[in-house]
């Protein structure tokens, strides 16, 4: 669904452009436009897990820490 929405995307500048010079650029920078917004997507997502998973993860090492000395 998001390629197709890119590659029509694509299709409509492309027309507009009217002719293929600058296409490289254009197709590249479309491609930067979805990864940025995938990565920003995700980091969203993540926000709210991120907290509670660094703190697993101390508390692991604590743990291990605290075995090891005894």
């Amino acid at each position: 669904m998001m390629m197709e929405s890119f590659v029509a995307g694509q299709n409509r500048l492309n027309r507009w452009l009217g002719e293929k010079k600058g296409q490289n650029t254009v197709e590249y920078l479309l491609m930067l436009t979805v990864v940025v917004g995938v990565v920003l997507a995700a980091g969203v997502a993540l926000k709210k897990y991120m907290p509670t998973l660094f703190q697993q993860i101390q508390d692991m090492i604590g743990k291990a820490a605290g075995s090891m000395g005894s």
